[in-house]
């Protein structure tokens, strides 16, 4: 009998315990081999002053290339294509607040984050992007080789080719695929949104066009300490990659019968009505707003950007009131450092329940909402002194869709018991059984991810 853990298993690559010691060779690379750490803020700067973004506030009902359908009040892409803002009817029978509706991002097709890597002098390198999003609150962030939906790769907008999108839409000899899982996105304002998360080392020479740069490993994670610099896609592709350190089968199987229970654990019903269906939501030509003025506005935007394939366009956004946090405590077992992970439900999971961080939350949300919906060790994650904070810094989530939406990302040494049987959707987990997770969808959700990066930008190989 095959057990659950082989089942899960991809086929295995032929050397993963040297693609694994290479990324611990490139992690320690502080310095790179092509360009230092000094010489790419100047590079980034200038791209930042080449790469502008001029991004005005519009009324929903005057976006250019949208409009509202007249049945549904959905708001359509003229084309058909890129996504549509619908209406969520949510209901958790068993949950603090039972029911509610909302607008979401409907976005059904499959997008490409992908980074490319080569060596140079022996050490693993990225082919990263300085990349300009209408939502980014600073303009240009550090983002993966290629970031595009399929509507802009197989260009409905009728601007420029993706570069290098042929790297990981075409297999030849000199590619070798070190990652590709498919990954949800935000369960909150996303419906089933998956995009593919890949990594693909190349042997041969790599044209370097304006606006890339290539970095080893070590750099990277030294970026992830500034703030506001790598972006979310960048992080939810580094989380990917295939870490060393095999977690115990028996442990493993553990693990994913828990998920498994949490899934059916847990009754979800989430159905797409019209978007003019939502209650408790106001709309007025201009904006979508929450009554109590909490959680996310649905706004509309004018774009005209330098460095991207299309110069000027027009779309709607979500807004999220306020910073969240998304918080990670984690302790050493064994000498192993486990993360204590939430089998979060959100409504646009594909599977009901993914792990998340510890604490996901906007905590100004928590005035309107009952007592018993407050998000445990909310406390513990926000009271910690400096001491026991290992990462702390404000990273913006995907400015493609989001604007101005940041969290304050912070993992807390903690040494607190967390009974089983009081809190039975936390468990610790391993970060070599996260890793693990992350090579099959729909296991870690987004926010985990980039925190999963965070945290190995801290460890190196210390813990594995």
């Amino acid at each position: 009998m095959t057990d659950a853990t082989t089942m899960l298993a991809p086929p295995p690559v032929d050397d993963e315990p040297a693609i694994a010691e290479r990324i611990a060779k490139s992690v320690s690379c502080a310095d790179g081999k092509v360009l230092g750490l000094d010489e790419f803020h100047r590079w980034f700067a200038a791209c930042a002053e080449r790469n502008y973004t001029a991004v005005e506030r519009v009324p929903l009902d005057e976006l250019t290339g949208w409009a509202t359908h007249p049945v549904t009040g959905n708001i359509v892409h003229d084309s058909g294509k890129f996504f549509t803002v619908e209406g969520l009817d949510v209901r958790l029978p068993d949950a603090a607040v039972p029911s509610w509706t909302q607008p979401i991002i409907n976005q059904p097709e499959i997008g490409i984050l992908g980074i490319l890597v080569k060596e140079f002098d022996g050490v693993l390198h990225c082919l990263m992007q300085a990349k300009v999003e209408p939502g980014n609150r600073n303009g240009v962030q550090l983002s993966p080789t290629v970031q595009a939906t399929r509507s802009n790769y197989t260009r409905v907008h009728q601007g420029k080719p993706v570069p290098y999108l042929e790297y990981f839409r075409d297999r030849s000899d000199d590619r070798r695929v070190v990652a590709d899982v498919r990954q949800s996105e935000q369960g909150s304002w996303f419906h089933h949104k998956r995009n593919r998360n890949m990594i693909i080392e190349v042997s041969s020479e790599v044209e370097v066009l304006d606006g890339f740069c290539w970095l080893s490993l070590g750099q990277v994670h030294a970026l992830l300490h500034e703030e506001d610099v790598v972006n979310m896609d960048a992080r939810t592709v580094l989380s990917c990659l295939p870490f060393a350190g095999a977690p115990d089968s028996s442990r493993m199987r553990d693990l994913l019968a828990w998920i498994t229970e949490a899934r059916t654990r847990n009754d979800v019903y989430a159905d797409r009505i019209p978007l003019n269906e939502v209650t408790g939501w106001q709309r007025d030509g201009t904006s979508i707003r929450h009554e109590s003025g909490k959680f996310f506005n649905v706004i509309g935007v004018d774009v005209r950007a330098g460095g991207r394939e299309v110069r000027r366009w027009c779309q709607p956004m979500i807004e999220p009131i306020g910073i969240g946090v998304v918080g990670m405590l984690v302790k050493r077992i064994d000498g192993v450092l486990h993360c204590l992970m939430h089998a979060r439900v959100e409504p646009g999971y594909v599977d009901v329940v993914e792990l998340a961080p510890t604490v996901q939350c906007t905590p100004e949300n928590y005035t309107v909402l009952p007592a018993a919906a407050h998000p445990p060790f909310l406390g513990e994650i926000l009271g910690a002194g400096p001491a026991r904070i290992k990462y702390d810094n404000l990273l913006s989530e995907e400015g493609g869709r989001f604007h101005h939406a940041l969290n304050r990302y912070v993992a807390v040494e903690t040494g607190i018991d967390v009974p089983p049987e009081q809190f039975q959707e936390y468990r610790w987990v391993s970060l070599p059984q996260l890793t693990d997770l992350l090579r099959h969808s729909h296991y870690v959700n987004i926010q985990a991810r980039s925190i999963v990066a965070c945290l190995h930008s801290l460890q190196g190989t210390a813990n594995r």
